[in-house]
């Protein structure tokens, strides 16, 4: 699958309903939906009796309210059928109420939401995985005191959001989301990645393929050029943005084996 194949390929899949939805604020977009786990817990990490992670997703778009929580259902769904608890946030975009700094305090709320009605026993705070813009989200997530966190997973991350306003990514998107009032480069360092990035006990792994088109590998070596203590960064020859959340891809299942290396074989890949 080439890397102009792959938004297809994702948007291309049905929408997976959750197993139930709950609300974490009065807007119609401060959700969550919760998948599984279906069957037993795998066993995942070093110890063989360790409980599978609570994984709350958080969907990209950049930002804006045209891009919703539901292409990534299918990954949600692919999770809580290989024994994962898993957590779906929606949160208000740009045009939809969202921007700053809703957007960000939205996100932690459906952190500690998720975390409270799916409590896994022994298994600490969740590991979050976000895509694109909501990999921002899930870094800037973690840097926030008091949110329950043990891990986050970046794919293809707006991990240096300085770099993606300088660039124009998304039409601008950087300018949507933060405003154009006095303060703009007060309010970028406040939610840039790169300048907040987790605690020093909260590791962070980023997966970014190479020939993603709409989010530079380059942002993601920033980053990790930042905080290298904390990062790995992975990054997928040949792979472009949306392949890594697709099921049924190599580079998904690079995913699952990070969340769960100790679990079951990962399905045969269709394409990278």
């Amino acid at each position: 699958m080439s890397a102009a194949d792959e938004e297809t390929a994702l948007l291309g899949l049905p929408p997976v309903a959750p197993d139930r939805t709950v609300a974490y604020g009065p807007h119609p977009d401060q959700i969550v939906d919760l998948y599984g786990p279906h069957g037993p817990c795998r066993p995942c990490g070093p110890s063989a009796g360790a409980p599978a992670p609570l994984v709350v997703l958080v969907h990209g778009g950049f930002w804006r309210a045209a891009y919703d929580r539901r292409h990534l259902s299918p990954l949600a769904a692919l999770l809580a059928g290989r024994g994962l608890p898993v957590a779906l946030a929606e949160y208000r975009r740009v045009g939809a109420g969202g921007g700053a700094p809703q957007t960000f305090e939205d996100v932690a709320a459906a952190i500690v939401t998720a975390t409270a009605v799916r409590e896994v026993p022994d298994a600490g705070g969740p590991v979050l995985v976000g895509h694109s813009a909501g990999g921002q989200l899930a870094l800037l997530a973690a840097a926030r005191p008091g949110t329950p966190v043990t891990r986050v997973i970046a794919v293809s991350p707006v991990a240096d959001l300085a770099r993606a306003h300088e660039l124009g990514l998304g039409n601008g998107a950087v300018a949507d989301l933060l405003g154009d009032a006095p303060g703009l480069p007060e309010r970028l360092a406040a939610a840039d990645p790169a300048r907040r990035p987790p605690p020093a006990g909260v590791p962070v792994t980023i997966l970014h393929g190479t020939a993603d088109p709409d989010v530079p590998l380059d942002l993601s070596r920033r980053y990790a050029a930042v905080s290298p203590a904390t990062t790995e960064l992975r990054e997928l020859p040949g792979v472009g943005h949306f392949a890594p959340v697709t099921p049924g891809t190599a580079s998904c299942d690079v995913l699952f084996d990070l969340l769960c290396p100790a679990g079951v074989p990962p399905i045969p890949p269709s394409s990278t």
